[in-house]
């Protein structure tokens, strides 16, 4: 019997007369407070082997058994004791140490290694370290759950490479921890499944899947939960099915149940067969700019919204817009590939952009007035002075201008039995010479005037921010280039060759307008207005052309009238010839001088007013006043009756629909000009 002090001061001497115990036989323990260095000397006593205590092992323990027990029971009852005190005993090569429960893992030489279900493992209070070599699980995915059923003093690490386990603990719970280890160390992973999808889209579908049973996509932290058993879905495009791997039977009956419950026809849809994919047909927009817009629209909003959440290695749709919008310009619709409440989303915003949009009729008024008058008057003399046959003849005359105006060339021509006189009045006197006569006197008189209305009215009708253009005129031919080829013939064969351009040369208006929220139409305009001059019709460097343009943008009122440019010219030029002294004479000048003067007035102004067509309503009022207007114009110039010349009447035009809406003559802007052109009888 050990019974505290007293007793293991009994049990040395009871040692030392009659040697130690036998290990047959039986011992009672009765520690009561008894230090712990003292209990480890008798049980090195019991054992028969050395015990050695660490410095740092301090305390007592209290170690009681109601009956005698075996030496190995007892000892393991010792162990225990010291377990809860937070040390414990570790065999080292035939010798016993008792150690701090922390530096029993650095003491410890019993290492096994567990292969399947076959290993030996330790004694119950003895600690030791294990290798499990798993088969089937990732190491790092037991060790956050074996990690709460280990001690803190003692350790669990997780080697990749090997995907086995090391532990170090007691050997109880080692036997606990390797019956927990193979049952979860099993091939739960399934076999990979291909699940049609009817009615949903598979790509959109993966992902909500996904969401829905708890799979993430981010990466494990260190030393927790690997991927490498995670339930992936992925979704192929072609087939529009879906790819599952589950981790386990549970995950994949979780998967199937949720993809039967939402791969569903749509509830009220009465879009059929085509399931979910639409077609939008336009009334008055293009389809082909309302599909870019919207595209951009679309991916603009989910650029801006959290990314699906994916399994690892699931592939990820390239289009991440949740939809396609494609356009049909043959039927001006539009094809849209989207679920029904983004498909809701998006109808509602192209019947916002499909509406009718809003006109502008643009009337321009362009008045040129241009008047010229040339006014020339002139005498000339030429004399001779002496007789035929005098050694010396004087001359004695003056001539101004040239050609026909020239009194020298006149007088050569009528010599030669040609006479051609400039415009005006001419008047000569010839004087006979040796049979000849020659022209000896010359006074010219000549006043022109001429004057020019031109009134372009160019009318045009064009939608909310559209350019529209309208020529009036002719194409003239400009000579660019010309070249001569002689050739390499001997018979000198000349080959001219000339390139020609032919451009616009007459009214050119083009005009874009922008109806801003308050009815104030913003108008870019160009405007061109360009004539050949007439003298240079035939010219050998081809025709010049005259040419005013007005490029401009302006803000209007609604019907209101705005001036974008004119032209007030005045130019005046005179010539005047004359016999230096004698001309200056008053009156009396006038027989030794000629003069021209010439004087030119232009006047351009362009006026231009629009008017904003909203509605069918408005544009039919605007077109058929319009239609009256020209239809009356026509019907009152018929031409006068005739019986000698048998066509009395012109084209006029049918008589207006009769569809006619009712409306005000106040309602219809009145037009800058009337359009109508009349002739005088």
């Amino acid at each position: 019997m050990i019974a505290g002090a007293a007793g293991l001061f009994s049990l040395q001497a009871v040692a030392q007369s009659s040697g130690q115990v036998k290990a047959s036989e039986a011992v009672t323990l009765n520690f009561q407070g008894a230090e712990i260095e003292a209990v480890a000397r008798t049980f090195a006593s019991i054992t028969g082997r050395n015990v050695v205590v660490d410095p740092r092992v301090k305390g007592t323990l209290t170690l009681v058994a109601d009956k005698p027990v075996s030496r190995a029971a007892a000892l393991g009852q010792f162990v225990a004791a010291l377990r809860l005190q937070g040390y414990t005993l570790v065999e080292s090569g035939g010798l016993y140490k008792v150690v701090p429960e922390a530096d029993a893992k650095l003491q410890s030489a019993g290492v096994t290694v567990q292969d399947g279900a076959s290993a030996h493992l330790p004694g119950g209070n003895q600690i030791a370290t294990q290798i499990f070599k798993l088969n089937f699980e990732s190491a790092n995915n037991l060790v956050p759950v074996l990690r709460p059923l280990i001690s803190p003093n003692n350790t669990i690490n997780a080697n990749p490479g090997s995907n086995s386990l090391v532990i170090t603990d007691y050997g109880d719970n080692l036997r606990r921890l390797a019956s927990i280890i193979a049952a979860l160390d099993v091939a739960n992973a399934t076999d990979v499944e291909v699940i049609p999808v009817q009615h949903a889209i598979a790509s959109d579908l993966a992902s909500l899947v996904l969401r829905l049973i708890g799979v993430s996509n981010t990466a494990a932290p260190a030393g927790a939960a690997d991927a490498a058993f995670k339930t992936t879905l992925v979704a192929e495009p072609r087939t529009n099915a879906l790819i599952l791997r589950a981790a386990n039977g549970a995950q994949l009956s979780l998967a199937r149940a949720l993809i039967q419950k939402l791969d569903q026809p749509e509830t009220g849809s009465s879009n059929g067969a085509a399931g979910n994919i639409h077609v939008v047909y336009l009334k008055n927009a293009d389809a082909t700019k309302l599909a870019v817009t919207l595209r951009a629209a679309v991916s603009g909003n989910v650029a801006t919204s959290p990314a699906p959440v994916a399994a690892a290695g699931a592939a990820v749709a390239s289009n991440t817009t949740g939809g396609q919008i494609q356009a049909d310009p043959a039927t001006n619709s539009l094809i849209i590939t989207a679920p029904e409440p983004q498909y809701r989303q998006l109808r509602a915003v192209i019947d916002r952009l499909d509406a009718r949009r809003a006109q502008v009729f643009v009337e321009s008024l362009i008045a040129e007035v241009s008047v010229d008058k040339a006014a020339e008057f002139g005498i000339q003399w030429q004399g001779a002075l002496g007789q035929a046959g005098d050694g010396i003849i004087g001359l004695l005359g003056s001539n101004f201008g040239a050609g026909g105006k020239n009194i020298i060339n006149l007088a050569t021509a009528g010599a030669n039995g040609v006479v051609s006189p400039a415009r005006g009045l001419n008047i000569g006197a010839a004087r006979r010479t040796n049979g000849v006569y020659v022209l000896g006197f010359l006074a010219r008189f000549l006043e022109d005037s001429g004057s020019g209305n031109v009134l372009s009215t160019p009318n045009l009708l064009t939608l909310d921010n559209e350019e529209a253009k309208i020529v009036i005129g002719q194409q003239v031919p400009f000579v660019t280039g010309q070249f001569t080829n002689t050739g390499s013939n001997t018979n000198g064969t000349v080959n001219p060759f000339q390139t020609i351009e032919r451009k616009d040369v007459g009214l050119t208006l083009k005009v874009k307008p922008q109806i801003s929220e308050n009815g104030t139409v913003k108008l870019a305009i160009y405007q061109e207005v360009s004539s050949v001059l007439a003298s240079t019709v035939n010219a050998v460097n081809g025709p010049t052309t005259n040419k005013r343009t007005i490029e401009s943008n302006v803000l209007v009122e609604d019907g209101n009238i705005v001036v974008l440019g004119g032209l007030l010219q005045d130019e005046y030029s005179g010539n005047a010839e004359k016999v230096p002294g004698l001309g200056d004479v008053p009156l009396f000048g006038n027989l030794f001088k000629s003069e021209a003067r010439t004087r030119k007035k232009t006047n351009l102004m362009v006026f231009l007013r629009p008017v904003v067509v909203r509605d069918a309503r408005d544009s039919d009022r605007l077109s058929l006043d319009r239609y009256d207007l020209m239809s009356a114009g026509l019907l009152a110039n018929q031409p006068v009756p005739n019986n000698l010349v048998p066509i009395n009447d012109s084209p006029t035009l049918p008589p207006a629909p009769a569809s006619k809406p009712a409306a005000s003559a106040s309602a219809v802007p009145a037009p800058l000009v009337s359009p109508l052109i009349t002739t005088e009888h």
